[in-house]
């Protein structure tokens, strides 16, 4: 294949794992709408007709939710082979590390954020978080190709190899940060329903995932990975990168300054949990404000802000 062709088969690939991971999202979504109706404690015996009419309805509500999210995780797994193949092609389009731009960080991001939800759901079954997730990584998949270019040779500060280093870790950790940030949100919405809802009213899939407390646990940990490589990839990496290429370690460029912000956020989130007992709503709030000054770095600052950065538009 010419490096043309390989482009080409680059844009069909991403574009197709786009429409997967969305058709994933929406499976996601009705693994949760079809057991609106079911109680936390239903377990799947298959429907009979010799069950009370609203004891058969919960055992196909569950039967229903269970194979939506079977086919969600199915989907899911699909859309990451698909956009690992359209990620190598558009590399070997470029003869270089796929993510010298914004659009191609966008495709090899989502890429890696995929991997690590996988990997964590046969660790942990966090598979409850992967409507946030898969919702995400469409919505990212959808705005990078607003800002597509061809694939080409890179500028000349791109040319190092901090490049993979930093980015690659840039990319690790934001991916565990997204993790960690959907864990936040679905634990400020089942710890609020635990505090307002009656035993005998907490029926739907809020009700079969694991109590808010467990949620919080599994948000500190994803954090606490993510922040050591967070820091060596934005505070170590980046200002090496930085003198090699422009001669300074620091210059206060808008995207070093908001690399910093999220630096800080996320260490007040570990440090408070650490020495204060931060537990709960106050930290997953803080988490999700972590998350934002994440994102707009990667989209804000590469969109709005003028830099040293703005080649990688």
């Amino acid at each position: 294949m010419t490096l043309a062709q390989y482009e080409q088969f680059s844009n069909y690939a991403v574009a197709s794992a786009t429409g997967i991971l969305a058709l994933a999202f929406v499976m996601y979504v009705a693994q949760w709408g079809f057991a609106r109706n079911v109680a936390p404690d239903r377990e799947l015996v298959g429907a009979s007709t010799s069950l009370p009419e609203s004891s058969a309805a919960q055992e196909i509500g569950v039967e229903r939710s269970n194979m939506a999210g079977s086919i969600g995780f199915s989907l899911t797994g699909l859309s990451w082979l698909v956009l690992l193949v359209g990620v190598v092609a558009r590399g070997l389009s470029a003869q270089r590390v796929p993510w010298g731009n914004m659009y191609e960080f966008g495709c090899a991001a989502v890429l890696v954020a995929l991997t690590a939800y996988i990997v964590l759901v046969r660790m942990w079954a966090i598979d409850w978080v992967g409507p946030i997730i898969t919702g995400f990584g469409t919505v990212v998949l959808g705005l990078s190709a607003l800002v597509f270019v061809p694939s080409g040779p890179l500028v000349p500060a791109l040319h190092s190899y901090w490049l993979v280093i930093h980015v690659l870790g840039a990319m690790i950790s934001g991916s565990a940060f997204l993790v960690g940030a959907a864990a936040s949100v679905l634990y400020l919405v089942k710890s609020r329903a635990e505090r307002n809802t009656a035993a005998e009213d907490r029926v739907g899939f809020l009700w079969r995932i694991p109590p808010s407390a467990k949620i919080d646990q599994v948000a500190y940990r994803v954090h606490a990975f993510a922040f050591p490589i967070w820091t060596f990839a934005a505070l170590i990496a980046g200002p090496i990168w930085a003198q090699y290429a422009w001669g300074r370690y620091w210059g206060w460029d808008p995207k070093e300054v908001w690399a910093f912000i999220t630096w800080v956020v996320y260490a007040g989130y570990l440090h408070a949990r650490a020495t204060a007992g931060w537990k709960g709503k106050a930290a997953a709030i803080l988490a999700l404000v972590g998350f934002a000054t994440f994102v707009f770095n990667f989209v804000g600052i590469n969109l709005f802000v003028a830099g040293m950065h703005s080649y990688a538009k």
